[in-house]
């Protein structure tokens, strides 16, 4: 039997009301399982302390397919667990047997809708420690409200900044690789990749293309080190043009690019032109 708040057994009679109908109101995530299923011993309770962890948003339907087959095949369902997340009255997406919890999470932050006040109080708090210098003690507090709710985005952001800003940038690589995939956070992945790189010494990379300005390797390190100190257009127009030459050094260049892009933000005025111009040398 299920259990939670959020957590509910259904059969097929319940089907309509409980599924379709709620799914109007909250999204509803239905877990096709049976008893015998060892799989489904492992990730039903996954799927139970996530409901709970969202603390109402989504519910968790569990339907035993031994009880409600005609329900099951009804559903298309060829093996267990078989997983259907319904919104708005329409299966909007599905997985079939166990998948780690990251992977778990990643799916759920997809449609779930987070509590309003979850973390709220704690992440406030989180951020008094942080304008007050106190950056241990909101380290602790921003990793507490992730180890309850693993997709709050706004405490692994957070925790990612601060990360970076005390030069921990392996870590804060791997905070932002276990939160849902955003803008905001592919834009921190950036910064933590390009400052976790051995820069090189401006001057250096200077002379070295003075001395042979044909030094591709040269180009994308001297752009690497500028557009650390925020320098982003001649770093792409440094980049642009190993691109363009279109060298053994051609792919790490437009790569280099794509990372900048990240960096910078899509809002960026720069980041439409380079797109552009990238556009054009590539094809």
């Amino acid at each position: 039997m299920a259990q939670g708040t959020h957590v509910k057994d259904v059969n097929t009679d319940q089907f309509e009301a409980e599924v379709i109908q709620r799914s109007h109101e909250v999204p509803v995530v239905v877990d096709f399982w049976a008893e015998w299923c060892a799989p489904c011993r492992t990730l039903g309770p996954m799927l139970e302390k996530a409901a709970e962890r969202y603390d109402g948003g989504f519910e968790l339907v569990k339907i035993d397919v031994d009880s409600n087959q005609a329900l099951a095949q009804q559903m298309g369902v060829q093996g267990i667990p078989f997983v259907v997340a319904f919104s708005g009255g329409q299966a909007v997406d599905t997985f079939s047997g166990a998948i780690p919890q990251a992977q778990l999470d990643e799916w759920i932050a997809k449609f779930a809708q987070v509590p309003e006040d979850s973390g709220d109080e704690r992440l406030q708090h989180a951020e008094t420690l942080l304008d007050a210098g106190r950056d241990a003690e909101a380290e602790a507090a921003l990793l507490e409200v992730l180890l309850e709710e693993p997709t709050n985005s706004q405490a692994g952001l957070l925790l990612a900044g601060l990360m970076i800003d005390a030069e921990r940038n392996a870590d804060a690589l791997a905070v932002l690789d276990a939160l849902p995939p955003s803008p905001d956070v592919e834009q921190l992945k950036a910064v933590a990749t390009l400052m976790s790189e051995d820069l090189g010494d401006i001057p250096s990379l200077q002379a070295r293309l003075a001395s042979n300005p044909s030094d591709d390797e040269a180009h994308i390190g001297l752009s690497r080190a500028i557009a650390a100190t925020g320098q982003y257009e001649p770093a792409l127009e440094q980049l642009l043009a190993v691109v363009q030459r279109k060298g053994d050094h051609g792919d790490s260049a437009r790569e280099a690019m794509l990372q900048l892009f990240n960096l910078m933000g899509a809002e960026h005025p720069l980041v439409s032109v380079f797109r552009r111009r990238l556009a054009s040398a590539l094809f």
